[in-house]
């Protein structure tokens, strides 16, 4: 009797204990480095426990998540975003809501990490990163890569006004925890793109995270803005450094977007990528900050130096102002667009 009993007992506890499991999870992250520790941290712990990931790429271009959410035909089931964005988004109705409870205790994470559509799953910073073996002196700050009679040769710039306006500020003498005050003026506007205007024949402009390292490796840049992580996956086979001081620092965070299926299944995933284990291994093999406080103690100290959450690299660093963006982001762009542009 009791043979009979405890088969279908145990089969509806493992039914009811992951049905959302058996989805397909279809997750779009930024690709390269970032998605080679996803797929180590993430993807292959969760298809273990029976899950099934479809990983895909794209650049952070919300056009592509509000196409398919005017159109009601999301294909994502998670999609990797920036603050500024996820913010944005938030307040268009282009990601579903999320119930904090959901992913654990609020005091484990850094600050910021859980928003109202999203969860933050690493903290990264964008940087100015140079190649030694190129450089006779190693600059210090922004104002050294506006430099080009001492440190001469080209340089490289994300292609957006975001990450790249800041720069020119802090180039300008502006402290880095004043910037979105100033940037917020019409006169700080107008400073920042005069300050680029300095160095536009010599910028050679980025629009994916893999390649600063590439341009710097090759000689083709001498100094670059660039994605921290990025910098230290190359730093084993190459002489790439870093330089903190100034940085930004900012999440990416899991969005689901509006209407998307399998919604269960994804905030499932979500909370087990934030669980503590799923953050050591993920920062383990990239150097972004957990955003799960409890995984820095699982850390190596020898892979702390490299992350930008640690107090001596953050210190000299500025939180990205995700209301600022959200503000500012549309006419920014449009200007920068427009500026880049012209001749």
């Amino acid at each position: 009797m009791n043979k009979y009993l405890t088969l279908p007992a145990l089969s509806l506890a493992i039914a009811c204990a992951a049905p959302a499991m058996a989805a397909d999870l279809t997750v779009v992250s930024f690709g390269g480095a970032n998605k080679a520790a996803q797929v180590k941290a993430f993807y292959a712990p969760w298809e273990a426990k029976g899950g099934k990931i479809i990983a895909g790429e794209y650049n952070g271009e919300m056009a592509k998540v509000k196409a398919m959410v005017d159109t009601n035909s999301v294909s994502w089931n998670l999609v990797e975003v920036e603050s500024p964005e996820l913010a944005r988004g938030c307040d268009e109705g282009l990601f579903e809501e999320l119930d904090p409870a959901q992913f654990g205790n609020a005091e484990d994470f850094v600050e910021g990490a859980i928003q109202p559509c999203g969860v933050g799953f690493f903290v990264w910073s964008t940087v100015l990163a140079y190649n030694a073996d190129k450089l006779s002196s190693a600059p210090s700050g922004w104002a050294d890569f506006w430099d080009t009679e001492k440190f001469p040769g080209k340089r490289g710039l994300r292609k957006g006004a975001k990450y790249t306006l800041e720069f020119a500020l802090m180039a300008d003498g502006v402290a880095a925890k004043d910037v979105y005050g100033v940037l917020a003026t019409k006169e700080g506007q107008d400073r920042a793109f005069a300050k680029l205007d300095q160095i536009k024949p010599q910028i050679q402009w980025w629009e994916a995270g893999a390649q600063p390292p590439q341009f710097l490796a090759s000689g083709d840049v001498v100094m670059s803005s660039a994605y921290n992580g990025r910098i230290a996956a190359v730093q084993k086979e190459s002489n790439l450094q870093v330089v903190w001081e100034g940085g930004i620092y900012d999440f990416d965070a899991w969005a689901i977007p509006k209407g998307a299926k399998d919604q269960d299944a994804a905030r499932e995933f979500i909370a087990f990528s934030v669980q503590p284990e799923q953050q050591k291994t993920y920062s383990e093999n990239i150097a972004y900050g957990p955003a799960n406080k409890q995984a820095v103690e699982l850390l190596a100290p020898a892979l702390l130096k490299d992350m930008p959450t640690t107090p001596e690299n953050i210190a000299g660093q500025v939180a990205m102002d995700v209301t600022f963006w959200a503000d500012y982001g549309e006419q920014l762009e449009q200007r920068f667009n427009a500026w880049a542009a012209r001749n």
